[in-house]
C-alpha cells in the first residue's frame, strides 16, 4: 500500500470530550487496530458537533489516510451533523457498511441499534466510516473494515481484480 492507502485516520466528535469533560476512549482504539493491522494513524482529532470544524477534520483526514473513521453525531437527535456532513462531501454511498454495523448492533445491544445512521461514503478517494462514538461501535465497525480492507484498498487505488 501506498502514500495515503497505508494510513487510517480518526475523527471524534463530541462535545463533552472535545470540552475535555470526557476521556476520548475512542482513538485509543483505533490506535491498537492500526498497530495490530500494519497501518499507520495518520491523522487524529477531537471536534464539537459543528459542522464546519467536522468538515475541516474530514478533509484534513482524506488527505493522509485512505481510511477514515468518523465518531459521533450519528443519532436523531439536532446536534447530529456528522452523518449530514459527510454525505455533502461524498462522491459516492457505501451502503453495506452501515447495513452490516446495525445488524451486528442489533444482535449485540437489540432495536435501538435501528435509530443509528451509521453509514460510509466514498470523499476524495477515501473511505469513511461514521459510527457512533461508543467505543463497542467502534470495534464493530473496525472488525467490519478488517475483513474488506485489502479488497477496499484496491478499489480505491483503481486497480482491476
Amino acid at each position: 500500500m501506498a502514500g495515503k492507502y497505508n494510513g487510517i485516520a480518526v475523527i471524534v466528535t463530541s462535545d463533552s470530550v472535545y470540552r475535555g469533560e470526557k476521556e476520548d476512549k475512542v482513538t485509543p482504539i483505533v490506535k491498537r487496530f492500526a498497530e495490530r493491522i500494519g497501518l499507520r494513524l495518520a491523522y487524529s482529532a477531537v471536534v464539537p458537533n459543528d459542522a464546519k470544524k467536522i468538515e475541516e477534520a474530514v478533509l484534513e483526514a482524506v488527505n493522509r489516510a485512505g481510511v477514515v473513521l468518523v465518531t459521533g453525531g450519528t443519532g436523531l437527535s439536532p446536534h447530529d451533523v456528522t452523518v449530514d456532513v459527510v454525505e455533502r462531501l461524498a462522491s459516492k454511498r457505501v451502503p453495506g457498511f452501515g447495513e452490516q454495523h446495525r445488524r451486528l448492533s442489533f444482535e449485540r445491544i437489540g432495536p435501538r441499534a435501528l435509530l443509528s445512521r451509521t453509514c460510509a461514503f466514498i470523499v476524495k478517494g477515501s473511505f469513511v466510516a461514521v459510527t457512533p462514538g461508543n467505543p463497542d461501535a467502534v470495534d464493530v465497525a473496525l472488525n467490519i473494515i478488517e475483513g474488506f480492507l485489502d479488497h477496499l484498498i484496491e478499489q480505491l487505488q483503481g486497480k482491476k481484480h
